[in-house]
């Protein structure tokens, strides 16, 4: 191993376990510098400048204090798709990217249809989607500025024509305004990875997300976990077509109760899917 990968990789060390920091500097290397695996494996990271070399000590210093690669290089991949993140949107999980493939199986890339992505953060499931089917209309809301413009910058650098909006939807007259009333009755999927985790559970979380990732876009309050699903549950009905489609990621403690939100408003063909980890976090279900 070249001394640069050997030293970053020490550095690591310090903070996490030896496989974990070797992964950590393989992928600092390659988003920063463009090097490969074999790349350095064969030394090349030896030949980047002294201020390459700086800057990949100074994002690992970043990386061992805590902070996730992800915000310190400032992008994340997700769906095949680089998107830029930063402290003020979620780093996008594979969860979510099961999310989107759950939506995909049920759509056609030669359909014309209208999706409306709630809570779009990075704007990453919106931008994949409309990746994956480039004849749709797609619509993300979110009520965080800095998302917003972090989603927008995304869609303006990918070249994907997605369109956001500023949206509380905890605010009743937002519903009934803008793009929404725009969209009544029209949209073919509604796709949401909403905030719901727990206050009561930041205990069993690890800190860097804690310590970096919006709590706006994590928590609700114990005493109304299921606060998002059901407003958009309820919402969801008058904006969809008849047979339309409504798919939620969920806290995997509460799939039974989301379930049941779809039947009481509605819907059918109502069901809860396992991740990749075998737990419940997803629920579809039709208008």
């Amino acid at each position: 191993m070249a001394q640069l990968f050997s030293h970053i990789r020490r550095l690591l060390e310090k903070s996490h376990d030896c496989h974990e920091a070797q992964t950590l500097t393989f992928m600092l290397l390659e988003d920063v510098c463009g090097l490969s695996r074999t790349d350095v494996l064969i030394g090349r990271d030896d030949e980047l400048s002294d201020g390459e070399k700086m800057k990949i000590r100074e994002m690992a210093d970043r990386v061992a204090g805590g902070e996730p690669l992800q915000y310190v290089t400032g992008r994340a991949e997700f769906d095949g798709l680089n998107l830029n993140v930063a402290s003020g949107v979620l780093i996008p999980r594979p969860e979510t990217a099961e999310l989107v493939e759950r939506v995909a199986e049920n759509c056609d890339e030669n359909d014309r249809i209208i999706i409306l992505d709630l809570c779009s953060g990075s704007g990453c499931i919106g931008l994949a989607l409309k990746n994956r089917f480039p004849l749709s209309e797609v619509h993300g809301l979110e009520v965080s500025c800095d998302a917003l413009h972090i989603a927008i910058d995304n869609a303006r650098s990918l070249g994907l024509n997605v369109e956001f909006h500023r949206c509380n939807l905890l605010n009743e007259e937002d519903w009934n305004s803008g793009v929404l009333a725009e969209l009544e009755g029209r949209v073919d999927v509604i796709v949401s990875n909403p905030p719901y985790i727990c206050d009561s559970e930041q205990k069993d979380m690890e800190q860097t997300v804690l310590d970096h990732e919006p709590h706006l876009a994590l928590f609700v309050p114990d005493d109304n976990p299921l606060l998002f699903y059901s407003i958009i549950t309820r919402h969801a009905y008058k904006l969809l077509k008849m047979g339309g489609m409504l798919a939620f990621e969920i806290n995997r403690r509460f799939a039974d109760e989301v379930c049941e939100l779809l039947r009481n408003d509605g819907f059918h063909d109502v069901e809860a899917v396992m991740d990749q980890f075998d737990n419940e976090r997803i629920v579809t279900g039709r208008r």
